[in-house]
């Protein structure tokens, strides 16, 4: 009996379709890794938004960078220098805060490497309970590295009554290794400015252990 063709016996295999289904699977992975990768992008820069602030921070204080002082624990080991440089007060209040805010003395002139104390005097000119902070800087900006503070009233909530006055110490010094600095080469004075902003929600205090919390009222 004759044999049908090759090509019209109903047992032959079929070959299997072009790769469509395995470069579809390809894609699809390739897809998926895509996506993840852009995931922990979006994640990675969440995270730098959020440390952005501190690092800022950290380096500012760390360089003195943008007229930031620095933050000293004690008075300088070595004496004071002969030398004698002025330093100026400049202090102001941010819209919104009903507060009288000026230095004692607006200049004083001071040997390099002495501890210096000045105040300043604030007033809450409302009739009701105002929170305050204050920001600072020095001028010029390549001073910052150099102007330590042992004690000062900045970057610390500052809760006052109605019409009460109260005096804001800071405590300071010029380090001596300002005269070794060819950028601050024959300077001769330095301003210390101070801004005080505003607070709409300060932090609650917390409450001493035999007090109660009558913030949550009879539950």
């Amino acid at each position: 009996m004759p044999q049908l063709p090759t090509e019209n016996r109903k047992d032959t295999p079929r070959q299997p379709a072009s790769g469509r289904g395995l470069v579809s699977g390809r894609g699809l992975g390739r897809d998926a890794v895509v996506a993840a990768i852009c995931g922990f992008v979006v994640v990675l820069m969440v995270g730098a938004s959020y440390a952005a602030v501190p690092f800022y921070n950290w380096f500012c204080r760390a360089t003195g960078f943008n007229g930031t002082t620095q933050v000293a624990t004690a008075a300088p080991s070595s004496a004071p220098l002969a030398r004698k440089i002025a330093v100026r007060f400049d202090s102001n209040v941010a819209p919104g805060l009903p507060w009288k805010f000026e230095p004692e003395r607006t200049e004083i002139e001071v040997r390099i490497g002495e501890v210096v104390t000045v105040f300043y005097h604030v007033t809450n000119q409302s009739a009701r309970t105002t929170t305050g902070q204050a920001a600072y800087n020095v001028a010029p900006l390549t001073v910052g590295s150099y102007f330590e503070k042992i004690n000062c009233f900045c970057f610390t909530e500052q809760t006052m009554g109605p019409g009460e006055k109260r005096d804001m110490p800071v405590v300071f010094y010029v380090d001596p290794s300002i005269v070794t600095d060819s950028d601050n080469e024959g300077l001769n004075s330095i301003t210390l400015s101070y801004t005080f902003y505003p607070l709409r929600d300060p932090a609650p205090k917390p409450l001493a252990a035999s007090e109660p919390d009558r913030r949550k009222g009879n539950l």
